[in-house]
């Protein structure tokens, strides 16, 4: 028999955040008895001979190369055969009862094509984990500085949703993917990640797709997660800086290019551009690699 839940993975080189997550899994998750898939994309830490040795239960697909990170999940959401699918980066410790309010949050809300948890520090501090879509005017308003001078502002600090302390259900246009859970069906009516967005950015496209496809996305607080923070991606700070902005390019390209009025179109752009820039030339006094 299909099992109820596919829990998915991509690693890269974080073996003991890995082990902490897969603990996690196993300690909190046994009586829905999930299928556990991850994929390796050639780690050089042990991450591999980690898995296969002590989570034997785990299906693991070890790529030869870096594939980045929406190409991995699509390969575990491929191989994966349940009704509902839990996506996790490796630094998510899951915390009891957390996946059980996941699944009962979409049942709540039949309309809903994927649900996601509060995430917190390991101090139990929120993280601002849900945001809205990055439109010219969200833009405009980070690169001026308001959304930081009125965080508490409905309006300037919209697309991080920084006036809403993340303590009520609600819908939502983008929550952050570290743990994410889809309903298989509304995955097969959009489709999976899409691979022109390998690290950054994919998981906005993805939400902006079930949107566009008339399904809800939802954020519970009944839910909760420790998630650390970059643990993939500080090991190379400033290529990521680079990709983010790369692929905000990208994501405007396929989502706003002959939508919305030309002007506010290449004008944020080319605030894209100046950000990324700005973010380098940080990123290089800072001695990031």
């Amino acid at each position: 028999m299909a099992p109820l839940l596919s829990i998915c993975l991509v690693n890269w080189n974080t073996r003991d955040y890995l082990r902490a997550c897969l603990q996690s899994i196993r300690d909190t998750t046994t009586d829905l008895g999930p299928e556990v898939i991850v994929v390796d994309n050639a780690s050089a830490d042990g991450s591999v001979g980690m898995v296969a040795g002590e989570f034997p239960e785990v299906t693991l697909i070890a790529n030869e190369e870096n594939l980045k990170y929406a190409r991995g999940n699509n390969q575990a959401l491929e191989a994966s055969h349940g009704a509902y699918k839990l996506l996790l980066n490796p630094d998510v410790v899951l915390l009891p009862g957390a996946v059980a309010e996941l699944l009962a949050a979409l049942e709540r809300h039949p309309q809903a094509g994927a649900v996601a948890p509060r995430l917190v520090h390991p101090d139990g501090s929120s993280q601002l984990s849900c945001r809205t879509f990055p439109d010219p005017a969200a833009l405009a308003y980070e690169a001026l500085g308001l959304a930081r001078l009125f965080p508490r502002s409905r309006r300037f600090g919209a697309y991080r949703m920084s006036w809403w302390a993340h303590a009520d259900e609600r819908r939502v246009d983008q929550p952050m993917a570290s743990a994410f859970m889809l309903r298989a069906s509304a995955l097969d009516d959009v489709g999976v990640f899409d691979d022109d967005f390998p690290i950054f950015f994919n998981d906005v496209d993805l939400c902006r797709r079930l949107v566009d496809a008339g399904h809800e996305v939802w954020f519970t607080p009944r839910a909760e997660v420790i998630h650390h923070v970059g643990a993939s991606t500080r090991q190379v700070r400033r290529a990521m800086i680079a990709e983010s902005h790369r692929s905000l390019l990208r994501y405007y390209e396929k989502h706003y290019r002959g939508r919305i009025n030309p002007l506010a179109y290449h004008g944020a752009r080319a605030l894209i551009r100046l950000g990324g820039a700005a973010r380098d030339l940080l990123a290089r006094l800072r001695g990031y690699c």
